[in-house]
């Protein structure tokens, strides 16, 4: 696995409080935005290739980073209107190779997952979704999930994540014929969370789940974007 997905293009409503005028992952954190930070992170697991879905004052991405980041390639691909999480992932997953896995990003949290037992676990279990997992604490913020003892997930809804349950933390790997064989076409508006996770469901696709430890941070609400200097190194 050499490339990574990362889904920028949301609007960042729940935000604006506290950045009101820039993408949520331009965001500023120990005066570098958010984006460098999980960008540094995925350089240093090993990725070596990047497609950032844009959308909202996308032009702040572009002109920043530009086509490159430490020497690793990014490209883009713009929404020009929104498309939701699903949609901008459909047209991302254009500029991937479809014979190889992907790692898939959100572009608002970060989180320390290890690499290399991701893609094993994947691997050994024939995953067409892998999650990350994480222990939620707070109520219907994120999407629970049930799951069986060897990682199968059984069922999963977007806001019923509860206290100390496993929640999907935002870090997945992709098989990329679990993208080939739905009804959805690029350019469609759909919700990675209600559309293409469900339809998965519905036609078998193996998904599976891997519990990890590392720090875990979605800067999407303003106390959570304040919390964030405190766990992200500069």
């Amino acid at each position: 696995m050499t490339s990574a997905i990362i889904l920028a293009g949301g609007l960042g409503t729940r935000l604006r409080s506290a950045v009101p005028d820039l993408p949520k992952p331009m965001a500023p954190i120990s005066g570098r935005p958010f984006l460098e930070h999980l960008l540094d992170y995925w350089i240093k697991q090993g990725i070596s290739h990047f497609v950032l879905s844009v959308g909202y004052r996308y032009e702040v991405i572009i002109d920043h980073f530009g086509n490159s980041y430490k020497d690793v390639p990014l490209d883009y691909v713009i929404e020009e209107i929104p498309l939701g999480t699903g949609g901008g992932l459909l047209l991302a997953a254009e500029k991937v190779s479809q014979n190889e896995p992907f790692l898939l990003l959100n572009g608002d949290t970060y989180f320390a997952v290890d690499l290399k037992a991701l893609i094993e676990f994947s691997l050994a279990n024939d995953a067409d979704w892998c999650f990350s997992l994480f222990r939620a604490n707070e109520v219907g913020r994120y999407m629970g999930m049930d799951i069986s003892p060897l990682g199968q997930i059984t069922s999963l809804k977007s806001g019923t994540g509860q206290p100390g349950r496993l929640a999907n933390g935002g870090v997945y790997w992709v098989n990329p014929r679990a993208l080939f064989s739905g009804d959805f076409s690029p350019g469609d508006k759909l919700s990675l969370e209600d559309d293409i996770f469900l339809t998965a469901m519905t036609l078998g696709q193996r998904l599976l789940g891997i519990e990890f430890s590392g720090t875990f941070i979605d800067i999407g609400v303003p106390d959570d974007y304040y919390r964030a200097p405190a766990l992200l190194l500069p």
